[in-house]
């Protein structure tokens, strides 16, 4: 049985300030989406433009909520600066943050106002 701190979560599975405040989280506006052949579960290869960063790739498994073509041109916000994996053949350069609606569908993370792609979340 673990024992849970104030925060609610057993303080064995806490991160640090310094591991979270090492993630580098910039936004970027997806500019081709296509459904990822192969994936265990379905799921979007996108290619995302974050500015000064370049293009990279990553894998969503948001097919649930979102078209391909609703995809292209929307800003989402993604973690730079974590190893590429290979998913389904595709090899992700960064990942993209969304949230589970409770339901197990997954809504991307997009900024209220539009911002410079590659503009750091902080």
């Amino acid at each position: 049985m673990s024992r849970r701190d104030a925060s609610g979560y057993d303080p064995r599975a806490l991160a640090s300030l310094d591991a979270f405040l090492s993630l580098d989280v910039r936004i970027g506006t997806i500019v081709s989406a296509e459904l990822l052949k192969g994936a265990r579960r379905p799921a979007f290869a996108l290619r995302i433009g974050l500015g000064d960063l370049g293009t990279r790739t990553a894998s969503a498994e948001v097919t649930d909520l979102y078209d391909a073509q609703e995809l292209v041109g929307l800003q989402v916000a993604a973690v730079v600066n974590l190893p590429a994996q290979q998913v389904a053949g595709l090899v992700c350069e960064v990942m993209v943050l969304a949230a589970d609606n409770g339901r197990g569908v997954h809504a991307l993370l997009i900024p209220e106002q539009p911002v410079p792609d590659g503009a750091r979340v902080v």
